[in-house]
């Protein structure tokens, strides 16, 4: 099961957040979202956990819990919804 994870601060990296998620079961991708351009963290990333009991356990303690000073946005991960085609 996928989460999201948000308002995330800029100086948070992935070894934190693993730090932070991987004590509620075993995390099979933690990706922080970079701008491309910059390589800066966009403020969110997301986490494949390998159960979704652990998932579920991650979101009910994580969610509103303080990350780096930044109240943290945790939930379930919901399908990117497609983009309308651009016509130039």
């Amino acid at each position: 099961m996928k989460i999201f994870i948000g308002n995330l601060a800029w100086s948070t990296d992935e070894a934190t957040l693993l730090e932070h998620f991987e004590q509620f079961g075993e995390i099979e991708q933690m990706r922080l979202i970079t701008d491309r351009e910059t390589g800066r963290s966009r403020g969110f990333a997301f986490a494949t956990y390998v159960n979704r009991d652990d998932a579920l356990s991650a979101i009910e303690a994580m969610n509103g819990k303080e990350l780096d000073g930044r109240a943290l946005n945790v939930n379930e991960a919901r399908e990117r919804q497609p983009r309308p085609a651009r016509s130039w």
